[in-house]
């Protein structure tokens, strides 16, 4: 074992002081290393830079796992089940008629907000994870969007009252609910004025809406409710994630339903990830194939020119295997050093192209990055190609015969 070691270590001494006494020839094989390394990284880093951070902004917005249904229906709490157990539905509630998601909200007489929309949540809800509540919207409170709150002049947990008004036998009625605000919502998550109420609310508003006495609202008039089943007229739903949005679409689709989402902005990024990985692709291949020949062709260069030297190594006794991991020690050496001047050649250019972005207002966010996986792979890809060319090397290498030192004496 220690004589194996010993030889291993003497191989790579030799290895490294060839390198060094033919320096110059050693440094433009590792410049056409570089030349290939460090433009690959930058081109890869904007690729997977672009890539991601429009993946992103696409997962960061939950409307865009949002499915809109266009026309109204009559859906039972059978159909909602069956939806929600869908494994591409992330979320899914049922919603009243369009009509019936309206109120008044009221802080005081100088503060309220006239038919505000409102809108039924339950835990679970893509738009307000971005909330830290305690637990589950219950009973009176509610969550209000940033400009609901901004008109009504709260925050939360201040009061407010619900108002809903209705017609019914020729008199003009009004029910009221008071309400806790539980979270507000930021402008960028929902930025028309709403309130996100639990599902029996809303459903109360219909009702009360359609003549039935709710003890809630405060008005003794109306007919009793009994033992009626809610009709939903539509479904508020998410996606799980943003590649069964198309799925789930297709699903509602092939129902006859008419539907909304923003499919389109997400084919968009696909497109982009497809066609700038196709160019990166391409250029890639290019770039390895002409690392490739240029290597070859100086290795096997090198090769020749040392076929004295390495005769003279057969002679002192190295066998194959030994000559053989003589070449692949340099090939690696040489690689290694290549890419470790492409990494920082890599940094200093993205520090560039992040600087410059940055200035921008329409790429201010896109950055030139890789991760620290990205670099061990192309690392690998590297050593890859410097094996390649070190086996077709070794086969020139093992066509020397010792007996060639004896004849140049």
């Amino acid at each position: 074992m220690n004589l194996a070691l010993k030889r291993l270590r003497l191989l790579a001494l030799l290895a490294l002081q060839d390198i060094w006494h033919d320096r110059k020839v050693s440094m433009c094989i590792a410049a056409a290393l570089v030349a290939v390394i460090a433009p690959l990284l930058l081109l890869f880093g904007l690729k997977y830079g672009v890539v991601s951070q429009l993946q992103s902004e696409l997962l960061d917005d939950p409307r865009n796992l949002e499915i809109g249904m266009v026309s109204s229906g009559r859906y039972d709490a059978a159909w909602l089940d069956s939806l929600r157990s869908r494994p591409d539905v992330g979320f899914a509630i049922g919603m009243t008629r369009s009509l019936n998601t309206q109120a008044d909200l009221v802080a005081d007489p100088q503060h309220f907000l006239d038919n505000a929309e409102i809108i039924p949540t339950a835990e679970g809800d893509p738009l307000l994870s971005s909330l830290t509540l305690s637990e589950p919207l219950q009973g009176p409170e509610v969550v209000l969007s940033e400009s609901a709150a901004r008109r009504l002049n709260v925050d939360v947990n201040d009061p407010l009252s619900l108002f809903v008004s209705r017609r019914l036998d020729g008199r003009a009625e009004r029910g009221r609910q008071f309400i806790v605000v539980a979270g507000i919502l930021p402008p960028d998550v929902f930025p028309r004025p709403a309130a996100f109420v639990p599902l029996p609310l809303l459903i109360a508003l219909e009702e009360f809406r359609d003549g039935y006495h709710i003890d809630a609202l405060g008005v003794g008039t109306g007919e009793p409710r009994g033992e009626r089943e809610t009709q939903f007229s539509r479904a508020r739903m998410y996606a799980a994630d943003i590649d069964q949005v198309a799925e789930l679409e297709q699903w509602l689709n092939a129902q006859h339903i008419d539907t909304v989402s923003r499919l389109a902005e997400i084919e968009n990024v696909r497109a982009i990830s497809h066609v700038l990985g196709l160019v990166f692709g391409v250029i890639a291949i290019t770039a390895l194939v002409g690392c490739l020949a240029s290597m070859l062709g100086a290795f096997l260069a090198n090769i020749d020119r040392k076929r004295k030297d390495l005769a003279v190594l057969r002679l002192l006794g190295f066998d194959r295997p030994a000559i053989a991991g003589y070449i692949v020690l340099q090939a690696g050496t040489l690689t290694l050093a290549a890419y470790a001047v492409g990494l920082v050649l890599y940094g200093l250019g993205s520090q560039v192209f992040n600087q410059a972005l940055a200035t921008s207002s329409t790429t201010g966010s896109v950055v030139c990055r890789i991760t620290f996986m990205h670099g061990v792979i192309a690392l690998l890809l590297a050593l890859l190609v410097a094996l390649m060319v070190a086996v077709i090397g070794v086969l020139r290498a093992f066509s020397i015969e010792p007996a060639e030192s004896l004849r140049e004496l």
